[in-house]
């Protein structure tokens, strides 16, 4: 009876350790294999394609309100077209995470980095998820690296205007078009000023250019020497794009703005002129008008101190002031 009591008691102790070692792995079977019919076909693709995913990870994704499908489908693109996947210095699932987190444009991305590692442009991950959280389209930009834009100038869906126009210093007008081929500067493209500077930039120099020859013939002559003076000038400084070149699309000889504006100015000198005339004519007319009613003042004047002479006289006559030539004599 007594050498029997200690298996009774390990017994007690070794039942319930049982019991909830059995209820542990009820649990964490039961959850394994939820997890197990909600990620195991992501997993097992990412599984065979070598994309590094675990199954924690989709687990995880879920927690954080990731969508584990778009960082799979990025993460098997991006091993397949043989990029870093590593988790220290590659395109790691947490990188990924993270930029979908931020807001980003996951797949974006991948194929941004895709792109430019087979067209040989230097852009890491890092670079190309900042491009696109800075509200750029990072695959655009790649695609324009490689294949350059070529944008109007002036741009008639932005100004309303199909032609710049300029003088010469002979006073004609030339009304220019010109294309302008572009290629994204990824290296500025963060912070960089954008096609509408590009525009404006091209579109001065262009003027200025004109407005410095003699002549407009020997624009319509030589246009080159225009695109080539614009093109000299640099006007691709702190801009996302890198100008490839500029080239004169169509010139057309607009007005003599020169005789335009000399004959405005003419017959704006000729009303100067005239009202100046107006103006002393009315002048000489108050003048005269003034100097008739001094001479009406005088005139007053005269009749007034006319008419005090007889009663001069005659208050002289009573003081005895003055005497007559009969009362001298007697």
């Amino acid at each position: 009876m007594l050498e029997s009591l200690p298996l009774l008691l390990a017994a007690d102790w070794v039942m319930p350790v049982l019991f909830g070692v059995g209820i542990f792995a009820v649990i964490f079977f039961g959850i394994f294999g939820i997890a197990a019919m909600v990620y195991g076909n992501i997993w097992v693709q990412a599984y065979m394609s070598s994309a590094d995913v675990s199954l924690l990870s989709l687990i995880g994704m879920g927690f954080r309100q990731v969508n584990p499908r778009i960082i799979v489908a990025a993460k098997i693109m991006a091993a397949q077209a043989g990029l870093d996947i590593g988790r220290r210095h590659g395109i790691s699932t947490a990188r990924l995470e993270a930029h979908y987190l931020a807001g980003g444009n996951v797949m974006n991305v991948i194929n941004a980095i895709i792109a430019a590692h087979r067209a040989g442009i230097d852009l890491d991950f890092d670079r190309a998820a900042a491009i696109d959280l800075a509200g750029r389209d990072v695959l655009d930009a790649v695609r324009t690296s490689v294949s350059p834009r070529v944008i109007d100038c002036p741009d008639p869906r932005r100004s309303g205007k199909a032609f710049l126009s300029a003088i010469a210093k002979d006073g004609v007008e030339l009304k220019i078009r010109a294309r302008v081929t572009v290629r994204t500067n990824l290296e500025q493209l963060i912070g960089g000023a954008t096609e509408e500077t590009v525009i404006a930039r091209v579109g001065e120099g262009i003027i200025t250019s004109i407005g410095s020859s003699n002549k407009h013939l020997e624009v319509l002559e030589n246009p080159d020497r225009i695109s080539k003076a614009v093109l000299n000038r640099g006007l691709d400084a702190h801009t996302a794009f890198e100008i490839v070149s500029i080239d004169i699309a169509d010139i057309d000889v607009g007005d003599q703005i020169g005789a335009r504006l000399q004959a405005d100015q003419a017959e704006a000198d000729t009303r100067v002129a005239r009202a100046m005339a107006e103006q002393r004519r009315a002048e000489a007319v108050a003048f005269e008008q003034e100097m008739k009613a001094k001479v009406a003042g005088n005139r007053a004047a005269l009749v007034l101190a006319e008419a005090e002479v007889p009663q001069a006289m005659a208050e002289a006559f009573r003081q005895g002031n003055i005497y007559s030539d009969g009362n001298a004599d007697g």
